[in-house]
């Protein structure tokens, strides 16, 4: 009988597979070790400097794919949060995702990590970034649409000019929705949102990160592990309200390509619509995403972050299960650790 394969220091990694507008979310549910550190973001530390193997491991092929995403659940150390999260993609951990929120929501009533009330049930999940208040659906013990309350967002920058290598002088804002983004309208260098435009816009999307990560310094008030330009969201450029779905599609870490709306970047683009006064309080918006997968983002609560002025958002969308997997590692499989192409 063959040996039982064995996942570096004897470790089988479990996981609950799901996907919120086409986005995955791969959460760990067993296996991945606690973390030293008092406070998520000590834990955040500690994860890259010690346990980055297992990143790459669950993000990369065989297991993964470069536009892989996931989630770890860790002890918390905010006294309302029912859990708390870090998040893993191709290049490292994001400090919010709205999408694995969104999926994490439905996922701690399903699994009664949260016991279900009807019709409604909070779910309070810290994120590096701070606390999030989810509402999940619930009918007939069963969770379904989630809406989540991220922590205030803020327009940093507002019509910057960054050089680029290849796009010429760009013009952007950025804007905090948890994590930073650059926001410009994709027909102002000539590209079109759709699938036959991917690869020109995971290019132009990791050189205006880059770009603009380097001619314009960052920082958030709270906490300077927050202070980077996460990516760049491309849009079809129609800010002011109206009731049909503004496109957009987001680009970050590097070259991957979010497949919904992004949570945390539409929660950036209602701070940067609402600063200009293109959106009101309360005044829902709805963003799509490349598959076609629609959030609803509304501001309802001004507020302030340091010097800048800001506004809490609401996002609302859905998660849907894909499987369940155990992940394992044989110790002469010279591939196992991961790989991206």
């Amino acid at each position: 009988m063959a040996a039982e394969p064995v996942l570096l220091a004897e470790r089988k990694i479990t996981t609950v597979e799901m996907h919120t507008g086409g986005e995955p979310v791969r959460i760990v549910t067993a296996g991945y070790p606690a973390l030293a550190g008092h406070s998520l973001l000590d834990k955040r530390r500690d994860a890259l400097t010690h346990h980055d193997a297992l990143r790459r491991l669950l993000m990369y092929e065989p297991r993964g794919h470069a536009d892989m995403y996931g989630a770890v659940i860790v002890e918390p150390d905010h006294p309302e949060a029912d859990f708390a999260v870090l998040f893993l993609h191709n290049e490292g951990y994001s400090t919010m995702c709205g999408h694995a929120v969104i999926a994490l929501g439905r996922w701690a009533v399903d699994s009664g990590r949260v016991p279900a009330r009807e019709p409604e049930t909070v779910v309070n999940i810290q994120c590096p970034c701070g606390l999030v208040r989810a509402v999940v659906a619930v009918e007939n013990g069963r969770a379904g649409a989630v809406r989540f309350r991220s922590v205030p967002a803020f327009a940093f920058a507002r019509q910057a000019m960054v050089a680029t290598p290849d796009w010429g002088p760009v013009e952007l804002d950025i804007a905090y929705g948890g994590a930073f983004y650059a926001v410009l309208a994709a027909d102002g260098i000539g590209l079109e949102l759709d699938a036959g435009s991917l690869r020109a816009l995971r290019d132009a999307g990791e050189a205006i990160t880059r770009a603009a990560a380097a001619q314009i310094p960052l920082e958030h008030p709270d906490d300077s592990d927050l202070g980077f330009l996460y990516g760049t969201i491309f849009t079809d450029g129609r800010d002011a309200f109206e009731e049909a779905a503004s496109r957009n599609v987001c680009v970050f870490a590097g070259r991957q390509v979010d497949r919904s709306p992004t949570g945390s970047g539409v929660t950036a683009r209602i701070a940067v619509q609402w600063t200009r006064g293109e959106v009101a309080l309360g005044q829902p918006r709805a963003f799509e995403s490349i598959t076609g997968a629609v959030f609803t983002a509304t501001a309802v609560e001004e507020t302030a972050v340091g010097h800048h002025r800001a506004v809490v958002v609401e996002v609302s969308g859905k998660a849907h299960y894909s499987g369940e997997a155990c992940f394992t590692l044989e110790p002469d499989d010279p591939l196992g650790e991961g790989f991206l192409l």
